[in-house]
């Protein structure tokens, strides 16, 4: 199976072989690394792994807290492998090309470019946040323009508003990222969750930073075709 393991580490030369020679020698065979973030000599990286489905997860955790300065900060099953930069721009041309399915397109794409379990495109009321007496969560039920395969249902989420790009994470620890299209009271919801003892990291600022500069393009492409979906009425 495909792991997604992402690991804090000193941002030194040979602190990346070395997480590297430990998976290996765990037996885990690398497929890519994905370096998220170098800042204040510390560095996050993301390394999908193919992992023998027969071995035990603990063996490589055991393997990797065993190195000075090294931190865990999640392990998830993924559905493929990372992709770049570049796959965010076919999926906009895929969007573009047919609008009418465009919202769905992307809902359907977004979490394997992201490693993530599910994601759903959601509208509220556009003075939600500003009343009085607002809930702290959604509604059991909210309104669900597009959700990919996967999604719960029926889906339970929490509290986005204010509308903007953030991740956080839900009551039952699943890890979210929140973008909103500026439109209809519409938001991309992207989620990972914890499976089989295994647990997902939260999403990183960068990746919640790709999600909302995608959500923006694609707002863009649909323009009015956004607007059509229904905004919750007021509870």
């Amino acid at each position: 199976m495909l792991l997604r393991v992402r690991v804090t580490l000193p941002d030194r030369p040979g602190a990346l072989g070395q997480v590297a020679r430990t998976l290996g020698v765990a037996g885990a065979d690398i497929v890519q690394v994905v370096v998220l973030e170098r800042l204040g000599g510390r560095a996050v990286d993301d390394f999908t792994v193919v992992w023998p489905g027969a071995s035990r997860v603990e063996r490589l955790l055991a393997g990797l807290a065993a190195i000075p300065g090294v931190q865990v900060d999640g392990v998830w099953k993924a559905i493929g492998a990372p992709v770049s930069g570049g796959h965010d721009a076919e999926l906009l041309a895929q969007v573009a090309a047919n609008p009418a399915d465009g919202l769905a397109t992307l809902v359907d794409a977004v979490p394997g470019l992201l490693a993530a379990d599910w994601a759903a495109a959601a509208t509220v009321p556009a003075d939600w946040a500003a009343r009085a007496d607002a809930p702290r969560t959604l509604p059991s039920d909210p309104t669900v323009a597009y959700a990919s395969w996967r999604a719960p249902g029926p889906l339970h989420l929490p509290e986005i508003t204010p509308l903007r790009a953030r991740p956080l994470t839900g009551a039952d620890g699943t890890r979210f990222a929140i973008a909103p299209f500026g439109r209809a009271g519409l938001v991309l919801v992207v989620a990972r969750s914890d499976a089989d003892d295994l647990p997902a990291a939260a999403f990183h600022v960068t990746e919640v930073d790709r999600v909302a500069q995608l959500i923006r393009a694609a707002a863009v492409i649909l323009g009015d075709r956004l607007d059509a979906v229904a905004v919750p009425s007021p509870l």
